[in-house]
């Protein structure tokens, strides 16, 4: 159909004011998309996609419940890795520091990576639940202010033993390298603690700075060297459950773990005194989600949290408010919960230096290649 150009030209003006009404009425009804956009970024919005927090974290160290129940509370999904050592948690973190939004260090590793500027400052107004914590694990040397972690767990460096193989108790340091038990005894296979051990057995500080006296720990551990069957990362426990060696050398919650299954273990705090620490929850330089970290910090201090967690692990909280939940034998175990005199011979590992650290690392490196 032809049309002359004065009715294209009013047909065209028609097409305008139609449009601008059609447009304005539009703009009016999409006034509240403003409230559905807030709508999608709350956290229990379970039609979203779920956020991934990714966790790094020690061998057997979380009860899995506790993971399942924040994904379900903040329709969150964890990706949840381990590790076995302090050293190997420090190589992960050099190899891939976007990867993690949450690790464990334990206290003088802390301060390595605090030091080497791997940690991001928390936010503690995203973790109120803070206030839940012992006091005497606040504004530690190793964190001053708590300004980049929150504690986890803590515990100690003892002995597990089977005290049907062994026909007594163990209360000594020196009872790993009674002849007796030559070739049954387990040790923690880390640059640093077997040092500590032999150290405090020698008479020595287990924070010792002189290059001679880890020199004669040295030569000890590899003069003694048929007295250890194996240096373990962190089996030390399965392998005493298993009967494969008598004695370990090893951590308090561990051992808690395999004792439950077996009355003849025990685990004793040698009585020239041994190494506390304390493993705190932080939050890499780089991590990808720093929020949703913050918010499970938060979460785990939860003191119901707090002590499901406890409970299930058997090591020891830093969360006063969880106490009272935590099972009444852990509360009042001796070996799990020390007295005060106790904690008066106990000691943190101290972040020595990278000088001092190396010549550790270069001896005990001789005792693992003689040990082989």
């Amino acid at each position: 159909m032809h049309i002359d150009m004065n009715t294209k030209f009013m047909l065209h003006i028609a097409n305008l004011i139609l449009m601008g009404l059609i447009l304005s009425a539009c703009r009016g009804v999409a006034q509240p998309s403003a409230p559905a956009e807030t709508a999608t970024q709350a956290p229990a919005d379970t039609k979203s996609e779920p956020q991934v927090l990714n966790f790094h974290n020690w061998d057997t160290y979380i009860d899995p419940a506790i993971l399942t129940s924040f994904e379900k509370k903040y329709n969150a999904k964890i990706n949840y890795t381990t590790y076995s050592s302090n050293a190997q948690l420090l190589e992960d973190v050099h190899a891939n520091p976007d990867a993690y939004d949450l690790i464990v260090p334990t206290n003088d590793m802390l301060e390595i990576m605090r030091r080497e500027e791997l940690l991001a400052p928390m936010n503690k107004a995203n973790v109120p639940n803070l206030k839940n914590i012992d006091p005497s694990f606040l504004n530690t040397p190793y964190d001053p202010g708590n300004r980049y972690c929150a504690p986890y767990q803590w515990g100690t460096g003892g002995i597990g033993y089977n005290i049907k193989k062994t026909g007594r108790e163990i209360t000594k340091w020196a009872d790993l390298f009674d002849p007796a038990f030559e070739g049954r005894v387990a040790m923690l296979d880390d640059p640093r603690t077997p040092f500590a051990v032999v150290l405090l057995y020698l008479g020595y500080s287990p924070n010792t700075t002189n290059r001679l006296e880890v020199e004669q720990v040295r030569d000890f551990l590899i003069q003694h060297a048929k007295q250890i069957k194996t240096y373990t990362r962190n089996a030390g426990q399965d392998l005493l459950a298993k009967g494969d060696v008598d004695l370990t050398m090893e951590w308090s919650g561990d051992m808690f773990q395999v004792m439950r299954k077996n009355p003849d273990l025990r685990y004793s705090i040698p009585e020239e005194g041994t190494i506390v620490w304390v493993d705190s929850i932080c939050i890499p330089t780089d991590a990808k989600h720093p929020e949703l970290a913050e918010k499970f910090i938060n979460y785990l201090l939860e003191p119901e949290v707090g002590a499901a967690l406890s409970n299930y692990i058997r090591y020891a909280s830093p969360n006063q408010a969880a106490l009272p939940l935590i099972n009444e034998a852990d509360r009042n175990n001796p070996a799990l919960y020390p007295p005060e005199s106790l904690r008066k011979l106990m000691f943190f590992q101290a972040d020595l230096g990278p000088a001092v650290t190396a010549f550790y690392y270069e001896a005990w490196d001789e005792v693992i290649k003689t040990h082989k």
